[in-house]
């Protein structure tokens, strides 16, 4: 069972496991190129990224994309085809994974059933004939730092899965990793544990200072978690940069409804505007980089949506178009709105890009778009189906309308 870590090497033991730099510096590891296949099938292909000293890092990405290869690839359980591993600035993509400094936290914990906390903490160290009195000291400092003092005479049956996981926590870190890398950790927990832990763990990685990888498909906890995230997309890196980075400027279509729910819709730039149909969106920084007439794509979250009966939108909002509103519905901290836009086609177009037809009784042509209001704008001005509005936005973005997802 614990051949499924990878331990770290010895250490001083008088030396501090956890760095003293308040702000991340550095480069903790780097993974420079890597590409991977199985068989006929190419897992990853030409995936470059750094981890900063201190830093959380999230791949984050479908079923299939690639991230748990890059993770077992920087543990040293697998082998890239090409590409190297570098951790501390030592190339190790030849070492074995014991030889690494990598702590790996599965998301099956692995805990020795018949052993209590304080001794599933204290196994690696006992069986590397660490000092007793060091052993003892270092598992009191671990169970302080994940809470679990009122738990440590336990078994692994007697305590809940947030509790396991903070138990597997401590172990790896009695190891004094170089670097944590978290396999799925909150995939086997409940809604409410995951939610409540990954803030926990978040906290504990800010006090220790170990740089960390985390991969998942869960987009909410990718944004909770990362200082940064990378997204990848069949075994590319399709994105990375912070959470705000990645959510609100994303780099293609594939990150803008991945990561949240976004509104697409094609236009075309033109002299610092996006036009879509009639509809003509002022968008001078957002065009600079098209050439006039190039054909693009206009993205935005229901969130960066204003809408306004009497066309007065708020300052910072640049109008659209008009639309009327199809549906609304309460979804607890917000409303949802489907609003159907005024897009037409200018005189002379001949694609109909726009004659969008909506499943209502009176089959009404338009393009869809979802809007959400925070409740206390929901409840000073509430609408209703039918109503006639003005449609700005706030943010949004323009990427190249590519006919083919790999042109690049």
């Amino acid at each position: 069972m614990i051949a499924k870590m990878a331990l770290a090497p010895e250490r001083d033991p008088h030396v501090s496991w956890a760095p003293e730099r308040e702000q991340p510096t550095g480069v903790a590891a780097s993974v420079r190129g890597v590409s991977k296949r199985f068989k006929k099938s190419r897992v990853l292909e030409d995936v470059s990224f750094d981890v900063a000293e201190g830093e959380s890092l999230v791949l984050l990405g479908a079923s299939g994309s690639g991230k748990t290869t890059i993770l077992r690839i920087i543990a040293g359980l697998e082998q890239p085809d090409s590409g190297r591993v570098i951790l501390h600035g030592k190339d190790v993509t030849d070492l074995p994974a014991r030889e690494r400094g990598v702590g790996v936290i599965f998301q099956a914990y692995a805990l020795f059933p018949r052993m209590t906390v304080e001794k599933n903490i204290a196994y690696g160290l006992k069986i590397r004939h660490t000092p007793r009195r060091e052993r003892r000291e270092t598992v009191d400092r671990l169970i302080k730092l994940v809470q679990l003092e009122q738990h440590r005479k336990k078994y692994p049956s007697q305590l809940s899965g947030g509790q396991q996981q903070r138990v597997a926590i401590a172990r790896t870190l009695a190891y004094k990793p170089q670097v944590l890398l978290f396999d799925e950790p909150f995939g086997a927990l409940d809604a409410q544990t995951r939610v409540h832990l990954r803030r926990e763990i978040r906290a504990l990685l800010r006090q220790v200072k170990v740089p960390s990888v985390f991969i998942t498909h869960d987009q909410e906890e990718a944004l909770e978690l990362g200082d940064r995230i990378a997204v990848l997309n069949e075994g590319r890196l399709e994105q990375i940069g912070t959470p705000d980075d990645v959510y609100n400027h994303p780099a293609s279509e594939f990150v803008a409804t991945f990561l949240g729910a976004a509104n697409l819709l094609l236009g075309v730039a033109a002299a610092g505007f996006v036009e879509i149909g009639t509809a003509k969106l002022p968008a001078e920084k957002e065009t600079k980089r098209f050439r006039d007439g190039q054909s693009v794509k206009l993205v935005f979250r229901p969130e960066d949506v204003c809408v306004s009966q009497d066309a007065n939108l708020p300052e910072g909002c640049r109008r659209l178009t008009n639309g009327v509103i199809e549906e609304v519905n309460f979804v607890g901290a917000y409303e949802r709105l489907t609003v159907r836009l005024d897009l037409t086609h200018r005189k002379g177009d001949t694609d109909a890009l726009y004659e969008v037809t909506i499943n209502t009784p009176q089959r009404m042509t338009g393009v869809p778009i979802m809007v959400t209001r925070p409740k206390p704008e929901a409840n000073a001005l509430r609408y209703k189906s039918g109503d006639r509005v003005a449609i700005g936005l706030t943010s949004f973005s323009v990427l190249p309308n590519y006919t083919l997802a790999r042109q690049r």
